[in-house]
């Protein structure tokens, strides 16, 4: 399998409602985001996708929450906005957008911080 991955970022606002401490109130990061993609064939020029194609769809679906009160998103009202729902958000979106371009997404990694990170990737 060949494996490809975009990094990018984005930032945005949150509260963790129902943790005790600082994560409660409202606060923002600048969220790394890491998105791999997985595939068998490679095309006649030797790619398995364009780099810049993924990126714009990674870019796409990133900026719907870049500079956003992530609490407000339909998504996150019916969940926490936490990094772990936010790389399950970014997951499933990539999935939509990739389906006809030959790759699966396999994993989704957001970084709150320099020294944390959150993952998703569906089971085997």
């Amino acid at each position: 399998m060949f494996i490809l991955s975009i990094r990018d970022g984005f930032s945005a606002a949150h509260r963790i409602q129902g943790k005790a401490g600082p994560c409660e109130e409202l606060h923002g990061h600048n969220f790394a985001v890491e998105v791999s993609f997985g595939g068998q064939r490679l095309d006649s020029r030797g790619l398995l996708v364009d780099f810049r194609v993924l990126k714009g769809y990674v870019r796409a679906v990133l900026s719907r929450l870049d500079h956003r009160y992530l609490n407000e998103i339909p998504y996150f009202r019916e969940r926490a906005s936490s990094s772990e729902y936010i790389a399950l958000y970014i997951f499933e979106e990539m999935e939509r957008l990739v389906q006809n371009e030959g790759v699966n997404v396999l994993e989704v990694k957001v970084w709150e911080s320099e020294n944390s990170c959150a993952s998703y990737r569906r089971e085997a």
